[in-house]
């Protein structure tokens, strides 16, 4: 398993490092597109669908993200759009965390498809403006997401439940601690001071999203950071009450030792729109 994990990780990062530094965000918005059209179809295997309407799914991601695409959203400021999107992953991720695994099932098909359709579809717009607006921006935002995941595995793994009584969420993701949650919003918290003192030694051409943020003060960045890193953990649940009701471990086996596309960006779904809402104030 960990040499499948190793290779796949090495694949993936062969393809998608040069396409992410090359000079014209077209090659890695290509990629991605890809990626996220197969992440629409395993939405649709865990829901239910038969195989020619899952890739009925991802044929639409596709069209959605081609029509953004040559309609130049790619570098069109859409403010309220982010603003709806972010209010939207807040109060759904909230509902549906309450509502638990048993609550999705009682959510009728034709809306979280449709749900889900649009949630794959904007996170991978979010990605492209980001990566137009500058890859020491995007990248600031997928290390965030990355940081508080690998913080939240080490303080979970070190503290256990040592603090507080129960887990985070049994029901839906009986590994999960507070202990880490605490942990992976220190990691971020840790992780924004060091790239806004480099953004400032190294006098970055483009800022990143922590600089941003940091230019209204220290009291704008730091709740901002540590909400992104709790809605990070929400689209992680999120996805895994949608898993346990369909009754799977995996979103799919497209990446051997990962697992699937939704398995490795689903606390990215929110926290890339979130990232495009909060610079928009």
């Amino acid at each position: 398993m960990l040499k499948q994990r190793v290779i796949t990780a090495l694949v993936l990062l062969a393809i998608l490092l040069p396409a992410l530094f090359y000079p014209s965000p077209d090659p890695f918005c290509a990629i991605t597109l890809v990626l996220i059209a197969a992440g629409a179809w395993e939405w649709g295997r865990l829901n239910d669908c038969s195989n020619p309407l899952a890739w009925l799914l991802g044929a639409a991601c596709v069209l959605l993200c081609i029509g953004s695409w040559a309609f130049g959203l790619l570098s069109m400021p859409t403010p309220w759009l982010w603003r709806f999107v972010g209010a939207a992953w807040v109060l759904a991720g909230a509902w549906l965390l309450r509502t638990g695994v048993a609550g999705w099932p009682r959510i009728a098909r034709p809306i979280r498809l449709v749900g889900g359709l649009a949630a794959v579809w904007l996170a991978w717009l979010a990605m492209a403006q980001a990566r137009v607006i500058g890859i020491n921006f995007l990248l600031s935002i997928l290390l965030l997401v990355w940081v508080a995941d690998i913080f939240a595995y080490f303080a979970g793994r070190a503290f256990g439940t040592r603090f507080t009584r129960g887990k985070l969420a049994p029901a839906i993701s009986p590994g999960k601690s507070w202990e880490g949650v605490w942990g992976g919003m220190a990691g971020v918290v840790l992780l924004a001071a060091l790239w806004v003192w480099a953004d400032a030694a190294w006098q970055a051409p483009v800022a990143s999203l922590y600089s941003r943020l940091i230019s209204m003060g220290w009291w704008v960045l730091l709740p901002a950071v540590l909400f992104m890193a709790a809605m990070s953990v929400v689209g992680d649940l999120v996805e895994s009450l949608i898993k346990r009701s369909a009754g799977v471990k995996d979103s799919s086996r497209l990446l051997p030792g990962h697992g699937g596309v939704l398995d490795r960006v689903d606390a990215l779904l929110p926290t890339l729109p979130l990232a495009m809402m909060l610079i928009s104030w």
